[in-house]
C-alpha cells in the first residue's frame, strides 16, 4: 500500500476513532480485533507451550508460534483490505472504520480523564478508585498527587502503544501494516515476560 493511499486512511482512522471510538454495543456483540488476537494468542500458549519440553524446544515453539499469529492476522487483514477495496472510491470508509479499532486515543483520553473526575468530585477515595482501573499497582498507598502521577505514567505509556505506534504502522503499511504491529504488540503483552512459563516461550515476542 502506497503512502498516498495509507495516509489518508490514517487520517480517516484517526478522525473515526476519535469520534465515536469503539462502541460498547459493538464490543459486547463481536468483541474486538485485539481480543481475538489475543484469544489465538492464548490458544497457542495452551497448545503449543508444554513444560514437559526442554527450554530450546519451548523457545522454539514460542517461535512457530508467532509465525503462526502473524501469518493469520497478516492473511485476514490483507483479505479484509482486498474485500473493501471491491467498492472503489468508497472503500475509504469501510478500511477506516476496521483501521479505527487498532487506536485507543479516546478511550484512553476518557480513562484518565475519569481519575481527574474522581479527584475533583470524590476526593482521594474516587481517584484512587479510578486510577485503579488503568494502573496496576495498589492505589491505597497514594496520596492524590502519586494518584495524578499514576494517571499521567499509564497515559504516557499506552500513548505509545495505543496511539503512535499503531498510528505510524497504519501510515506506513495501511490496515496491513496496523494489524501486523498490533499483533506483535500484543502477544509481548501477554507472554513476552520472564516468567517460568513464558521465559523460552515468550522470547521471540519480546525481541521482535
Amino acid at each position: 500500500m502506497s503512502l498516498s493511499a495509507s495516509l489518508p486512511l490514517l487520517l480517516a482512522a484517526l478522525l473515526t476513532e476519535a469520534a465515536i471510538g469503539y462502541p460498547a454495543r459493538l464490543f459486547a456483540w463481536i468483541g474486538h480485533p485485539v481480543t481475538w488476537i489475543g484469544a489465538l494468542i492464548g490458544a497457542l500458549d495452551r497448545s503449543l507451550n508444554r513444560e514437559s519440553m526442554s527450554f530450546a524446544m519451548r523457545r522454539l515453539a514460542g517461535v512457530a508460534a508467532l509465525l503462526i499469529l502473524l501469518g493469520v492476522t497478516l492473511a485476514a487483514s490483507l483479505a479484509l483490505f482486498a474485500l473493501c477495496r471491491l467498492a472503489g472510491p468508497l472503500a475509504l470508509l469501510p478500511l477506516a472504520l476496521l483501521a479505527s479499532s487498532l487506536l485507543a486515543q479516546r478511550s484512553l483520553h476518557e480513562h484518565v480523564a475519569r481519575v481527574a473526575q474522581g479527584l475533583e468530585q470524590g476526593g482521594l477515595t474516587g481517584g484512587r478508585k479510578a486510577v485503579a482501573m488503568i494502573v496496576g499497582r495498589d492505589p491505597e498507598s497514594l496520596d492524590e498527587a502519586g494518584v495524578a502521577r499514576a494517571a499521567i505514567e499509564s497515559l504516557s505509556e499506552n500513548f505509545s502503544d495505543g496511539i503512535v505506534a499503531p498510528a505510524f504502522w497504519l501510515g506506513l503499511g495501511g490496515l496491513p501494516g496496523g494489524v501486523f504491529y498490533k499483533a506483535i504488540n500484543t502477544a509481548d503483552s501477554m507472554i513476552g515476560h520472564k516468567s517460568p512459563r513464558h521465559l523460552a516461550f515468550g522470547w521471540a515476542a519480546a525481541r521482535l
